[in-house]
């Protein structure tokens, strides 16, 4: 049984422990690797975990387990895919991060395989699509954790959470059926929503601000029944460089408390065409987070009235 064994690596400019925190902290994916929609821990046992991806391919949402070993003493993450896909018999590897000086780290990537029954051009086809994806990823971590590390200040979270005398069904329901919306909430003009697999969206909507301007948003949503949907934005308003967020529904003693969180990066180059030219990045992040509250906490009150109606 042939197993192949190959790295690749990269010089990222950001300290070594920012980079392992970047890759080790699932809730960054989003941030540093653009196919990723939503991270989630299946399990978790000291530093052992499974996670479950939901990522875009060639356009696509798509969705794997895979297990994680973390060694943060030794900046070094362990992965293995749960099951692998022909020609790929079975796979894994390691991240390892090594400082190089204290603004800058190397970026090693390890990866071991075999093919299925030990076919040759199995195998060929492997070290090709690897040596392929392996210097795609790195390149796009690069940039992305580069960006990240450099964004810290201008990223940040918040949530709005309403109180429904009702079920965490029907809030569910009234959130998860979005090709709805342009019947059903004021602010949204046109809506485009498919999930060819189940569980997976796409939600193209048109929006209208307070000026009565409309802007075009598309997202990628992962549904968990009655619990949680998380997204995210792929095409951005000017403001923003990153959107990403979720709905949750939680029952509570007198019906549901639903959520929606979301987490924003400031595109500094749009502000002052936006905002004027005296506009700060503080300013910048009040104008996005208005903006997101007051849509959001519309779409809850309408949620509430749907649900409460239902009760």
């Amino acid at each position: 049984m042939t197993t192949r064994e190959v790295e690749h690596e990269i010089t990222v400019s950001a300290p070594a422990d920012a980079v392992y925190r970047l890759i080790a902290e699932v809730r960054n994916w989003p941030r540093i690797f653009p196919p990723t929609i939503y991270v989630d821990h299946v399990e978790q046992e000291g530093d052992s975990q499974r996670i479950s991806i939901w990522a875009t391919a060639n356009g696509e949402a798509k969705n794997w387990t895979s297990r994680r070993t973390l060694d943060p003493g030794n900046l070094r993450i362990e992965f293995r895919q749960e099951v692998s896909t022909p020609p790929v018999a079975a796979m894994g590897g390691t991240w390892i991060i090594e400082p190089v000086s204290a603004t800058e780290s190397r970026v090693r990537l390890l990866h071991d395989y075999r093919a299925v029954d030990d076919d040759p051009q199995g195998l060929e086809w492997i070290d090709e699509a690897v040596d392929r994806n392996s210097r795609s990823e790195l390149a796009a971590l690069k940039a992305n954790v580069e960006l990240a590390h450099a964004a810290e200040d201008l990223t940040f979270s918040f949530e709005d959470t309403v109180h429904i005398a009702g079920s965490a069904k029907d809030v569910y329901d009234f959130i998860n059926e979005a090709h709805l919306w342009s019947e059903r909430l004021p602010h949204v003009a046109t809506v485009r929503l498919t999930e060819d697999t189940p569980g997976l969206q796409t939600l193209e909507m048109d929006t209208r601000a307070k000026d009565g301007s409309t802007h075009t948003t598309k997202s990628y949503r992962v549904t968990f029944p009655d619990r949680k949907i998380a997204y995210k934005q792929v095409t951005l308003p000017a403001l923003m460089t990153l959107h990403t967020g979720y709905w949750t529904f939680a029952e509570t003693e007198n019906g549901v408390a639903a959520s929606s969180q979301h987490t924003v990066t400031v595109n500094t180059a749009n502000i002052a065409a936006v905002l004027g030219a005296d506009a700060t990045v503080e300013d910048a992040k009040t104008f996005v987070q208005d903006a997101l509250s007051t849509n959001s906490r519309a779409t809850l009150g309408h949620a509430k009235d749907y649900a409460e109606a239902r009760a």
